[in-house]
């Protein structure tokens, strides 16, 4: 009955508790969810994860894309749904390689040990600068806060590009997670890098 419906409508009933709608939803989305997964498999393979692990991933990005859509914006909820989906991938395969490398300490921080025991910092990460900027003297609860006041200024293509060079992927890797040219990943990074200046720099004057 529902299989003729779009997905605004489909939503529609969801939103009734109608568990039929709900159902066709996620058959609509599955093969999206399979298609993504076999995209970030190869990166955390290694980890003894199976690509099954990651559709069960992918369904969890989709249940919270059908729980917190906004009809309201102008976003379809395919494209919603898939950057939800993508996001949750993304932090399944952040969190493989961050135990790859034994990264012990997993809190956000501007200062850490990178995967090859040096020392480093985010403006080093994003930057690639060939002199050594001036450290970060930042506390926990202020790092917290640059955190989120980056992502809360990042686009979503440009939050999940921040997410991924964070954890030192390069613009290769990224660009194959994302299904985006490599000079789609190169400007997004340029954006990425002017936003945290800026707040990096208000923080410092502040």
């Amino acid at each position: 009955m529902y299989q003729n419906y779009n997905d605004q409508q489909l939503l529609e009933f969801v939103q009734e508790n109608n568990e039929e709608a709900l159902e066709i939803i996620y058959k609509k989305y599955e093969p999206l969810i399979h298609t993504l997964a076999k995209r970030f498999f190869p990166y955390c393979k290694n980890a003894g994860l199976e690509l099954n692990d990651l559709v069960q991933e992918g369904m969890l990005g989709l249940t919270n894309a059908i729980s917190h859509y906004q009809q309201t914006k102008d976003t379809s909820f395919y494209t919603f749904a898939k950057t939800c989906i993508e996001r949750k991938l993304i932090s399944l395969v952040v969190s493989t390689k961050r135990l790859k490398h034994r990264i012990l300490n997993e809190s956000v921080s501007f200062d850490f040990i990178d995967s090859e025991g040096n020392e480093n910092n985010l403006e080093n990460i994003l930057f690639d600068e060939t002199q050594n900027p001036e450290l970060l003297v930042f506390t926990s609860e202020q790092n917290r806060f640059i955190m989120q006041k980056i992502k809360e200024e990042l686009t979503d293509l440009e939050a999940q590009v921040f997410e991924l060079k964070y954890h030192n992927f390069n613009y290769k890797e990224i660009a194959t997670l994302l299904d985006k040219s490599p000079k789609t990943i190169d400007n997004a990074i340029q954006r990425v890098k002017n936003k945290v200046r800026k707040i990096i720099q208000e923080e410092k004057e502040g």
